[in-house]
């Protein structure tokens, strides 16, 4: 039986090789589609990591993600990898026509036809987009609920198959199905945060998490303007005892405007529409954490970065 301990001069030594194949370019982060949440991460997002994303319903986490998906091969030419979504809130379809929508610039309720009939042309442009994409597909989708234990073994036969790195999104954590021998939600997400930093360990492997937020985070007072209750916390991702140990980037997504807040947190944003997002990188396992603003585009099921808003004079100390 081999000693489970290594010599740290191995930890040196795999440290300047991955330095210095990040120096060449042979080793790259994903890059997403906005500067900001690159600049938060290591230039993008670092391959055998994993980032928890965690926001109330109509938020915008889902749409997050698909973007993040949809212009990952366009924003990263030169990386082979895949792309494997669980998808276990929506159906594929729906999921697809939402991808239809950021590509004609038209509403979902459009293209279904349940905001004036959808004209041929737009229609056309569907399938066309989706002949190109299909023909050059590197992307499958997992829309049967598993368990964490049937979901380890999907990512190593998918692995198995292809050979390549694999982007992984997960939308979202409390879905899976609970294993018989595991006996409430938080053991099974102890033992997918588990699996996950396995896996990180195995194979070359980037994880994208989707959460709900504890009902906590719909108190009352958390909604009163200009109190620091107002940002997301750490403790408000569901399931955090038993992921946030296990992430290398922890998110929380709010919407203020969903909660009525004119002037957010203790410095007082300025909150002058519904559709202004803030991006809390709670936890940056290589860089430092910071708050964000991204604007909504609903409608088109995109996400667009935006100046950070005016703060109103008096700063309220709590």
């Amino acid at each position: 039986m081999s000693a489970p301990w290594k010599s740290q001069k191995d930890s040196y030594s795999q440290a300047l090789k991955y330095l210095k194949q990040r120096q060449l370019g042979t080793i790259k982060s994903i890059k997403t589609p906005w500067h900001k949440f690159n600049d938060a991460t290591l230039d993008g997002l670092e391959w055998n990591t994993i980032i928890v994303i965690g926001a109330r319903p109509g938020t915008g986490k889902t749409v997050i993600a698909d973007q993040i998906v949809r212009e990952a091969h366009k924003l990263n030419p030169d990386q082979d990898f895949r792309v494997l979504q669980f998808q276990f809130e929506m159906l594929g379809r729906t999921q697809a026509i939402r991808e239809y929508t950021s590509v004609i610039n038209r509403s979902y309720k459009y293209l279904c036809s349940a905001e004036g009939v959808i004209s041929d042309e737009d229609l056309d442009k569907c399938y066309k987009y989706s002949q190109n994409k299909v023909a050059g597909s590197k992307v499958n989708i997992v829309d049967n609920p598993c368990t964490v234990a049937e979901f380890e073994k999907i990512i190593l036969t998918y692995y198995e198959e292809y050979q390549k790195p694999i982007l992984v999104t997960i939308d979202h954590s409390i879905l899976f199905q609970k294993a018989p021998y595991e006996k409430d939600l938080q053991e099974m997400l102890s033992n997918l945060g588990k699996t996950l930093t396995q896996l990180k360990k195995k194979i070359p492997v980037l994880f994208i998490l989707l959460s709900q937020l504890n009902r906590n985070s719909d108190n009352p007072e958390r909604a009163e303007d200009g109190k620091y209750s107002n940002y997301i916390l750490e403790s408000d991702v569901f399931g955090s005892d038993a992921l946030l140990q296990h992430a290398d980037l922890l998110i929380g997504v709010n919407r203020p405007a969903k909660q009525k807040i004119k002037f957010y947190g203790p410095d007082r944003y300025i909150i002058d529409d519904d559709k202004t997002l803030v991006f809390h990188f709670l936890k940056v396992r290589n860089g430092e954490p910071r708050i964000s603003f991204f604007k909504a585009e609903f409608e088109k099921m995109s996400i667009s970065e935006m100046i950070t808003p005016a703060t109103q004079s008096k700063r309220i100390t709590v």
